[in-house]
C-alpha cells in the first residue's frame, strides 16, 4: 500500500494573495471580496510579498532547494467556487523541490514539492437542486505540500500530518486554531491505480478516510474488480468516501504563465532568511545531545518549545541530571499553569541554584517551584505537596511488593502507586508531580 499526502496549509497573512481584502472570518457571506479576487474583467493581481517570505520559510523547514526564479501559472478548470474559471497556482517552477522530512526522527518521507497557491470559495449544499457559494475565502494564500507516497498506512499518515502541523506553526507562528485552518488531499493505492479523497480537515479524519478507503480498495480487488482513478470526497458523519468525478490528468488543467505577475527572483530573498529549529528537528537533537529519552525529549518540546530551551539553560548551569530531575518533573508540571498567568521562570533558576547548592532540600525545591510557577502560596503548595506524599507513601506501606519489584529495576512497578493516587485524588495533582514524588519517595526507601 502507498499514500501520498498534499498537504494545504492557510498562510496567516492578514490580507489574501493578491488583493488588500482581509483573510479574517467575515460574519456575514460575500462580504471580504473584491474584483480581484473574484476575478473580474480588467482586475489585475498583485504579490502579496509576505505570502513569498512564508513559503521560503516553509520549504526551508522542509529542506527543500529553493529555486532563484519562480512564478505563476493559470491552471484552467471550472467549478462554481472558483468565479474567475482558473486558479492562479505554481506548475513547473514551485518555490520549492526535493525535500525530506524524517517522520519521528527515523523514517524518511521525501517532500516532492512546496507550491503557492489561491484558495477557491466554499460551496455549501442547500437541497438536492441548489448550492450556495461564499467567495470570502476566495483568494486566501495557500501554501501546498506534496509528498511522495512513502507513507504506509492510514495511522503513520496521521502520524507525520501530527508531526508536520507542529513544525509548520512553529516555523510561520501559526495560531493552533482559530481562522486558520489545515487541509488535506489522500492519494491511497493498494494495487496499481490510486484515488484521491478531496479535501480532508484534521488528522483524524486523515486516518479515518485513509482506513475506508484502504478497505474499499482491498474488497474491490479481491472480488476480481478493477480499483477506478478518480476524485473521492469524505463524509465525516457516516466516515465514508464517495464519488465525485474521474481524476484528472495534469495536462486536462491547461495550464499556461501568468501574464499578469511576471517573475519573481528570490535567491537573495531566501539567503536572508532564517528559520527556528522545528519542533521534530528538536526533538531529536535532545534526545542525541543530552542523552535522555527521546519519549521525554518529545513531551518536553510538545508541551512548549519555551520549556525545551529551559531545560537546556538548566543543563547548562547545573548539569543534564538535575535539568531531567527538576524541569522534567516540577517545572513541567507546572508549565501550562505559568503560562496560563503570565509569568515568567527566571524565578525558578534561582530556586534550582539553592538546590544545586544544597541550601534546600528536593522537596522543599519542588514545592518552591510550584509557588513561584502558579502562584499558590509556599504552605498551600507545601500542604498538597504533604498530602501527595502521605498517599504515596501509605500505599508503599501497605504494598511492600510494589517497592521490592522497583528496587529490582522493574520501574513499571510504580505505576500501581501512581494510578492509586489519581483515584484517590482525582485532578488535585499533576500528573508529572505524582511521577517524580513516586520516584523520590520510592528510590529514598531503597
Amino acid at each position: 500500500m502507498k499514500i501520498g499526502l498534499e498537504v494545504h496549509v492557510q498562510l496567516p497573512t492578514r490580507s489574501k494573495m493578491f488583493c488588500s481584502c482581509p483573510t479574517t472570518d467575515a460574519e456575514a457571506p460575500n462580504t471580504h471580496v473584491c474584483p480581484v479576487c473574484l476575478g473580474m474583467p480588467g482586475s489585475r493581481p498583485v504579490l502579496n510579498r509576505q505570502v513569498l517570505v512564508y513559503g521560503i520559510m516553509l520549504a526551508k523547514m522542509l529542506g527543500c532547494k529553493i529555486a532563484d526564479t519562480t512564478w505563476f501559472s493559470r491552471k484552467t478548470y471550472f467549478y462554481p467556487d472558483m468565479s474567475k474559471s482558473v486558479q492562479i497556482t505554481q506548475y513547473d517552477h514551485p518555490i520549492g523541490t526535493g525535500g525530506l522530512v524524517m517522520l519521528n526522527g527515523k523514517k524518511p518521507i521525501r517532500i516532492t514539492r512546496i507550491h503557492l497557491e489561491e484558495d477557491p470559495g466554499k460551496t455549501k449544499r442547500t437541497s438536492d437542486m441548489y448550492s450556495l457559494i461564499d467567495y470570502n475565502r476566495s483568494g486566501v494564500p495557500l501554501a501546498e505540500i506534496v509528498t511522495e507516497p512513502d507513507i504506509s498506512t492510514p495511522a503513520e499518515a496521521r502520524e507525520f500530518l501530527t508531526q508536520l502541523i507542529a513544525d509548520i506553526r512553529a516555523t510561520i507562528d501559526m495560531p493552533a486554531d482559530g481562522e486558520r485552518s489545515i487541509r488535506c488531499d489522500c492519494n491511497i493505492s493498494v494495487g496499481k491505480e490510486r484515488c484521491e479523497v478531496k479535501n480532508v480537515t484534521g488528522v483524524k479524519n486523515a486516518e479515518r478516510a485513509l482506513t475506508y478507503e484502504m478497505v474499499r480498495q482491498i474488497k474491490i480487488l479481491k472480488a476480481g474488480g478493477k480499483i477506478e482513478r478518480e476524485t473521492r470526497n469524505f463524509d465525516e458523519a457516516r466516515g465514508i468516501t464517495y464519488s465525485a468525478r474521474k481524476k484528472e490528468f495534469e495536462a486536462d488543467y491547461g495550464y499556461i504563465d501568468e501574464p499578469d505577475l511576471g517573475i519573481f527572483h528570490i535567491g537573495k530573498m531566501a539567503e536572508g532568511i532564517t528559520i527556528r529549529e522545528s519542533p521534530a528537528k528538536m526533538t531529536v537533537r535532545l534526545s542525541a545531545q543530552y542523552g535522555i529519552p527521546e519519549k521525554m525529549a518529545k513531551q518536553l518540546v510538545s508541551t512548549s518549545i519555551d520549556l525545551a530551551q529551559f531545560f537546556e539553560t538548566v543543563a547548562a548551569e547545573y548539569g543534564k541530571d538535575l535539568a531531567v530531575k527538576l524541569v522534567a518533573g516540577p517545572v513541567a508540571g507546572s508549565w501550562k499553569e505559568m503560562e496560563a498567568a503570565g509569568r515568567s521562570p527566571d524565578a525558578v533558576l534561582g530556586t534550582i541554584g539553592r538546590f544545586a547548592d544544597g541550601k534546600i532540600t528536593d522537596t522543599e525545591c519542588s514545592i518552591e517551584i510550584k509557588s513561584e510557577m502558579t502562584g499558590i502560596d509556599a504552605e498551600t503548595a507545601s500542604a498538597d505537596a504533604g498530602d501527595l506524599e502521605k498517599i504515596i507513601a501509605d500505599f508503599l506501606d501497605a504494598n511492600p511488593k510494589v517497592l521490592a519489584d522497583y528496587a529490582k529495576g522493574n520501574t513499571k512497578a510504580l505505576n500501581s502507586a501512581i494510578g492509586h493516587v489519581m483515584k484517590t485524588a482525582p485532578g488535585k495533582f499533576s500528573s508529572s508531580d505524582v511521577v517524580s514524588a513516586a520516584k523520590r519517595i520510592a528510590d529514598s526507601r531503597i
